[in-house]
């Protein structure tokens, strides 16, 4: 079994299956870990006065006064009552909704948080460019306030940090309103072999909003459903391989996974030392690009972050440019991320509209060394992630519930009613054997994955080919949620930027039976400017993306 198999994007390559498949329904008794398989699918809700709203239009609106940060975060957190939290079988009338399951917890105090912003506003004071913006940000990510950090598990559901994380820090410094916490894949997807991406022990199994009874994909899942359907302006994800840019491409959103070393990672619940990161998620590249400004920076808590000193304090949203893409040399990589005839001819598509843009294609530009870092990736996060993992209970100290790995696993096996209803733990076992990261078998699959995704992969590419950046299909469309088989992933092409350590961006590119699938351009280290000036130049050529309809099932006469 691969390690895609068991990954945030995954997997087996081949076509999307759209057959029928086991639906969960989530309900209140998904923070018990027990989802709700008889909850009654709702109809399409009322419209929403804020739907596809930008960053800069709200910004705009409370600057004009016609908008306050107290309105606009109280009519979110009423629509997240109304899409994620309550079904049909909750609440009769109008009201009723899809319940996505995408939030884990609302910010108790987001409301008084949003009154003092705009008493600072009205006495002349803006803290920062997202000034009373709500975001939703990811349930690993740390935060000292009311809310806990449980990475979905139920053994860290009372958690709660002595510290911001330094994206959580960053946000409250640029003004934003963290307005709760998304669900996710617990532990970012890296538990088990046989995974549902967006369930967790703690917060059950989240929905894809343009198909009820499709997988969100994992592990930033319920960032995107959420984003996606309008619950947040934008929303925070982390990434390890695939974990942004999977849920961001399925949800028909936009996603930025930063070169890593770019945006700290300190106060988040780690896997991977080499190749995590957070990033932004949005509905457009030009929100995506805001929310990345106010993230950067070196950080202390971070040695990664000391390459992104020349890097640090760029404002991305000033070179989007339509016209971006002339003259531009794109490299199109097809071997080995897998697709299917429909996602081939929505790729087509999208390739005729960069053409037709000004940019030059060259077809193919297949990265010599796709499929070949599979094996050496994953002994690679089996050895990081207990390192880390043990590293951050550790310096939680006396205060976290479980302070190691070992611990985690014993707490799962106590606890496999509600920890392990569906699958098991088998990545931890395996990581719980490793040993130190000074061990010749670390450090050997680390030197060859980092020369298989680099020197052999994108590096080789870019360098042969002449080209600016590499372009390929994100994933297939989303299949049906199964927590009885997991998933199935239809292919995808994160692997080699993540390996790498380089930056991504994925942006919608079309629909198959009203399912979102995405175009990703990804390049080399510190090109995070010139990867989302071409995504923004794509996105406003063709304008794909289009809100969720909260259909029970995929539209199969579309």
């Amino acid at each position: 079994m691969k390690r895609r198999q068991f990954l945030q994007i995954g997997p087996a390559l081949g076509a999307a299956s759209l057959a029928a498949s086991t639906t969960i329904h989530p309900s209140s008794a998904a923070a018990s870990g027990a989802p709700d398989v008889d909850a009654p699918l709702a109809q399409s809700p009322r419209p929403f006065e804020h739907d596809e709203a930008t960053i800069a239009g709200l910004r705009q609106a409370m600057d004009a006064g016609t908008l306050t940060s107290r309105a606009l975060t109280e009519a979110y957190l009423k629509r997240i009552d109304t899409i994620d939290r309550v079904g049909a079988g909750d609440r009769a009338g109008a009201d009723s909704g899809p319940r996505l399951n995408s939030v884990i917890e609302v910010n108790p105090e987001a409301l008084a948080i949003a009154e003092q912003l705009d008493r600072d506003r009205k006495n002349g004071v803006t803290r920062g460019p997202l000034h009373g913006i709500p975001i939703l940000i990811k349930d690993n990510i740390d935060t000292a306030d009311r809310m806990k950090t449980s990475a979905g598990s139920l053994a860290l559901a009372g958690w709660t940090p002595a510290q911001d994380a330094t994206v959580a820090e960053r946000l409250r410094r640029a003004g934003a309103v963290i307005l709760g916490k998304t669900n996710l894949s617990e532990w970012a997807n890296f538990r088990s072999e046989r995974s549902t991406s967006g369930w967790s022990g703690r917060g059950g199994q989240t929905r894809n909003p343009y198909a009820l009874d499709r997988n969100p994909c994992g592990s930033s899942s319920g960032s995107g459903a959420a984003v996606a359907a309008n619950l947040c302006a934008a929303a925070i994800g982390t990434e390890t391989d695939g974990s942004i840019v999977c849920p961001a491409s399925i949800n028909g959103i936009v996603g930025i996974k930063p070169t890593v070393g770019l945006v700290s990672r300190a106060g988040i619940i780690p896997i991977s030392a080499s190749q995590d990161t957070a990033g932004p998620m949005a509905r457009t590249v030009a929100d995506a690009a805001a929310l990345l400004s106010v993230l950067t920076g070196v950080d202390p808590r971070d040695a990664a972050t000391i390459a992104s000193r020349t890097h640090a304090g760029v404002d991305y949203t000033r070179g989007l440019d339509t016209g971006a893409l002339k003259g531009v040399r794109l490299g199109v990589a097809r071997k080995s991320f897998g697709g299917s005839d429909k996602v081939d001819r929505v790729f087509a598509e999208a390739l005729a509209a960069l053409k037709s843009a000004g940019a030059v294609l060259i077809d193919p530009a297949d990265l010599p060394s796709a499929g070949k870092m599979d094996e050496p990736e994953y002994e690679v996060l089996l050895y990081e992630f207990k390192d880390g993992l043990n590293t951050y209970l550790a310096a939680a100290g006396s205060r976290a519930p479980a302070r190691t790995l070992a611990a985690l696993i014993e707490y799962n096996e106590q606890h496999r009613d509600k920890e392990m209803p569906f699958f098991g733990q088998e990545i931890f076992l395996k990581a719980e054997k490793k040993g130190p990261l000074t061990a010749p078998a670390y450090r050997a699959a680390r030197r060859l994955s980092r020369t298989l995704a680099r020197t052999q992969g994108i590096d080789a590419v870019l360098t042969q080919h002449r080209v600016q950046a590499i372009i390929a299909m994100t994933t297939g469309p989303a299949w049906p949620t199964d927590l009885i088989n997991g998933d199935r992933f239809t292919g995808g092409s994160s692997t080699p930027a993540a390996v790498a350590g380089y930056p991504s961006v994925t942006v919608p590119m079309g629909y198959i039976h009203g399912l979102p699938v995405g175009v990703s351009f990804f390049g080399a280290a510190w090109t995070d400017a010139t990867l989302i000036r071409l995504a923004y130049a794509f996105e406003q050529a063709t304008k794909i993306r289009k809100p969720p309809r909260f259909l029970p099932t995929a539209d199969l006469s579309t």
